[in-house]
């Protein structure tokens, strides 16, 4: 910088040069001390240029002979080098198509389950090829094919298992009734089964019969797999002999359809779904099922078609809440159930209220009871069903009570009102063994002879028996205690007596153109039969075994009733003989103004004392031997007849005397009246 700077440019210059040529002489002593080795040296290059030469020409020839030995050498390394490459690329292409052909195969096994309907494994399929198989291929075009292939093929599995489930369903609604049928007949054969049992208490507990093991084996869930192959619907059963063994109810119905698609839509993640839609596809045959045809209440084939659809429905149901998980639950069913016990006891009470015919309405019963017991034998409460039985009961009862009332007019009607004569033993004793009567008198009388009552006695006590046993017959299989069933009966009876019987008794009663022997036969009749109330008090704590002493036992009504027959008997017989006063009066035809009395009583008064003499005399011609129900009548009814005729007959003669139209008499006039009534005191 200083030289830059200052003026001295030109010296450093001159020194620069200076040290220059000091170093160009220093070189060149140098030079010229070595230079005898330089010379050497380049000899020696000269000399190793030579040998170079040769060992040039050396390897130029080897290289040539090299390559020509080596061009074979060389083609077979082409050739391997080929060979390694094809070989290289066939492993790699092997080591794809190892990766490839599971997948392709999977898809293929998953065609052939669709097609063959085995969707449950076909999802399985799908799962295992989409989220195992196909990421291993991914960057394939195929792969990319089948990836957007994969929701429509689950979608279709959805739509066909949900297709075979409205088969399913369809079926049921179709099988309903053939499933009831066969739970009912299982649950009658169960009952039949407990009757012998109880009947023969020495049959051993440890042993279970063929029917019981076959209940037993019912309860195990069958096609529960999802692997199921079977079709869908109900599976044909022959109707079997009455002998034969009924199949169990679970085993007409193939459940694989609903446990299939449960299990495809679980997997799909749409469980709920499927719940909700089969939930409401139940509720709505339910419905259907819970609608009774119009005409149900003509015959008993109606109501047993209408039972055994919803026993089948509560089957198939049942069935289904044990054999899923969470499918339907019991809050679900106890739902159903109630929908149903009060639409179907609504129905039946409806409909049995048509009914008059005593012995439908107890075919009725006994199908709502094994109605009932099948249901309760499934878990369901019935409770309420046994208490609508209870009001059926009153219903049966007037049916039995309209039937009744026919049943004693015909008796009555067709009665001749007479004592009923006997020829021979034999006779006598199947009267004796139709109505408890006992006189020793009559016994020993010889034959022929006359019981004192005539045949609508007998008729009468046993219909009562009859309509007790028919009472009786309801009340079996109500779950009732002996006191309640006995209640029941008593109350029954005391309707039949006190408004029936009584009823028709009054009606035959006040007849008209009844005759006094007639009526002298009802009293003596309900005599009899006043005094039979006691056996039938008997019979009925027999059947019941039920003592009378047992607190609120009802008492029968039955002596009140024939009491007051005979009561309405007698007083029909006074009225009758007084209007027949009343008849020969108004044929009086007295001259109060004749001026000599008559010979004799007037002809009208004689006609009638004649007509009173013959009637009393009903009362003293009755069949021999019986002696104390004579000298009842004569004491009681007779004496009262006559007494009332009497009082009858005068109080009609003294308004003949003082009838407005009477404004003068005579002395003759008044003696011939006298004449009359000394005619009547005579």
């Amino acid at each position: 910088r200083s030289v830059y700077d200052g003026e001295e440019h030109g010296r450093f210059m001159e020194k620069l040069e200076a040290r220059i040529r000091n170093h160009d002489r220093e070189i060149e002593k140098m030079c010229n001390f070595h230079y005898q080795g330089f010379v050497d040296s380049i000899t020696e290059l000269l000399k190793v240029r030579g040998e170079a030469q040769k060992l040039k020409n050396q390897v130029t020839d080897t290289n040539r002979k090299l390559q020509n030995e080596g061009k074979e050498l060389i083609i077979a390394m082409e050739e391997l080098k080929q060979c390694r490459l094809q070989q290289r690329n066939i492993s790699a292409t092997v080591d794809k198509l190892t990766l490839c052909l599971p997948v392709l195969e999977m898809y293929s096994k998953l065609r052939e389950q669709m097609k063959s309907k085995r969707h449950y494994p076909a999802l399985k399929t799908l799962e295992h090829l989409e989220h195992t198989y196909l990421p291993r291929v991914s960057h394939y075009r195929f792969c990319k094919v089948m990836v957007d292939n994969i929701p429509k093929l689950r979608e279709e599995i959805k739509e066909v298992s949900m297709s075979d489930l409205k088969d399913f369903l369809e079926s049921i609604r179709k099988h309903s009734d053939k499933i009831g049928e066969t739970a009912m007949k299982q649950a009658q054969q169960q009952r039949n089964l407990d009757n012998i049992v109880s009947q023969h208490p020495r049959i051993s507990s440890g042993k279970k019969s063929k029917k019981e093991a076959c209940a037993s084996s019912d309860l195990e869930v069958k096609n529960t797999s999802p692997m199921s192959e079977q079709d869908s619907g109900i599976l044909d059963v022959e109707d079997e002999d009455e002998d034969e063994e009924v199949p169990g109810a679970q085993d007409l119905v193939d459940f694989s359809p609903v446990y299939r698609c449960l299990h495809i839509y679980s997997v799909l993640g749409a469980r709920e779904t499927f719940e909700n839609y089969y939930r409401k596809q139940r509720r709505k045959q339910a419905r259907l099922v819970l609608q009774p045809p119009s005409n149900m209440h003509e015959t008993l084939d109606g109501y047993r078609k209408y039972f055994n659809q919803i026993v089948g429905f509560f089957v198939v149901e049942d069935h289904i809440l044990h054999t899923t998980q969470g499918l339907v639950n019991r809050a679900y069913i106890d739902e159903l159930w109630e929908m149903a016990l009060s639409k179907t006891i609504a129905a039946l009470r409806t409909h049995s209220s048509y009914c008059s015919d005593p012995s439908l309405v107890l075919d009725l019963k006994n199908l709502i009871v094994l109605f009932a017991d099948t249901l309760q034998g499934y878990g369901f409460p019935v409770n309420q069903l046994f208490d609508m039985l209870l009001e059926i009961r009153d219903q049966y009862s007037e049916t039995l009570l309209k039937k009744w009332s026919g049943v004693f007019r015909n008796i009555l009607d067709s009665d001749n009102y007479s004592p009923i004569p006997v020829t021979n033993e034999e006779i006598y004793k199947k009267i004796i063994g139709q109505f408890p009567f006992q006189d020793a008198e009559l016994e020993k009388q010889p034959f022929p002879k006359k019981f004192p009552f005539s045949e609508f006695v007998p008729k009468v006590y046993n219909q009562i028996k009859e309509f007790i046993y028919a009472c009786l017959k309801f009340s079996e299989d109500l779950h009732l205690s002996s006191t309640e069933v006995d209640d029941m009966i008593r109350k029954s009876t005391n309707l039949l007596l006190t408004r029936t019987l009584s009823n028709s008794l009054q009606n035959v009663i006040k007849r008209k153109n009844v005759g006094l022997t007639e009526l002298v036969q009802i009293i003596i009749n309900t005599t009899h039969l006043e005094k039979s109330c006691k056996f039938l008090e008997e019979f009925i704590t027999n059947i019941t075994n039920v003592l009378p002493e047992t607190v609120h036992t009802t008492k029968l009504y039955g002596t009140t009733t024939f009491k007051d027959a005979r009561h309405a008997a007698e007083e029909e017989i006074y009225t009758n003989l007084n209007q027949k006063i009343d008849q020969f009066v108004q044929l009086a035809d007295y001259d109060w103004m004749a001026m000599e009395p008559g010979s004799k009583a007037s002809d009208y008064l004689v006609d009638l004392i004649g007509f009173l003499r013959s009637t009393f005399a009903v009362f003293t011609h009755l069949p021999p031997g019986l002696a104390k129900l004579c000298l009842l009548l004569q004491g009681k009814v007779a004496q009262t007849a006559c007494m009332s005729a009497c009082k009858h007959l005068s109080t009609s003669l003294m308004q003949l005397l003082l009838e407005a139209e009477v404004r003068q008499l005579t002395l003759g006039a008044l003696q011939q009246f006298n004449l009359d009534v000394e005619e009547c005191e005579r």
